[in-house]
């Protein structure tokens, strides 16, 4: 697990890096096909070229051309979405519950973001039982009010004020739970939620450090799509670490 200040300046990086959160520009969503892209076009830019070039969507691979040249495939990124860098923009087909969408990056705006976090809460970085369960469907709600299915196959539980505290984890990355949660510091902290990812688990632990805890996409833009926390990860306390509200 990497120490505190350089998780929080990997956190930093990641954030304003070209496929980032911060340059987001549009979303948009597409059916299968053929489609003509730009700024004056069917799937239509907020800026750039009126005829950006052409996208061609099946359920198995996307292709985009520039006027007058060859299409060029939209290639895999681990732990991310198929992208294809087509100056000024960083394209990728953004898929949800089988719906595909147009995710589009300007890669001349060099953004920048304060981060700002609760201080350091030692008491707050726990060691919990990690318990693995029956696979089980299951449904989120996201922030845009859509359902997405997913699949639980863990649980974490620790000990707080006398009370034992259940967290589900809904989502992995890079091979690591994610737990969407929220707590009595909503308002403080991004209202919607916040995320939290499981470290050094074994088979019977894991550790939750909530000075980790992290404001999600939505809290930075527009463009993405973020899962509400399940009911029984809404803790009725306050866990006064980790990420502020930006």
């Amino acid at each position: 697990m990497l120490p505190l200040h350089d998780y929080r300046a990997a956190r930093l990086a990641a954030l304003t890096a070209p496929d980032g959160w911060l340059n987001l520009v549009a979303r948009i969503d597409l059916a299968h096909g053929h489609h003509l892209v730009g700024a004056a076009q069917e799937v239509q830019l907020p800026s750039g070229p009126d005829l950006l070039g052409t996208l061609d969507l099946t359920a198995n691979d996307a292709t985009f051309a520039r006027p007058g040249q060859e299409p060029q495939p939209f290639q895999s990124v681990a732990d991310a979405f198929p992208q294809l860098r087509v100056d000024p923009f960083l394209l990728e087909i953004h898929t949800v519950d089988s719906v595909p969408a147009l995710r589009v990056r300007d890669l001349t705006q060099r953004p920048t973001v304060d981060l700002r976090y609760f201080p350091d809460a030692p008491d707050w970085i726990i060691r919990a039982k990690w318990e693995s369960l029956a696979p089980q469907a299951a449904e989120v709600t996201m922030k845009d009010g859509s359902i997405a299915a997913v699949t639980l196959t863990h649980r974490a539980t620790f000990q707080h004020q006398g009370q034992t505290v259940t967290l589900t984890p809904t989502h992995w990355k890079s091979g690591k739970p994610m737990f969407v949660f929220r707590d009595r510091t909503a308002g403080e902290t991004y209202p919607a939620c916040r995320f939290l990812f499981g470290e050094d688990p074994t088979e019977t632990e894991i550790t939750l450090d909530f000075n980790r805890a992290i404001s999600p996409p939505c809290a930075f833009t527009d463009f993405a799509i973020c899962p509400l926390p399940p009911p029984g990860n809404i803790l009725p306390f306050r866990i006064e670490a980790g990420e502020l509200a930006p």
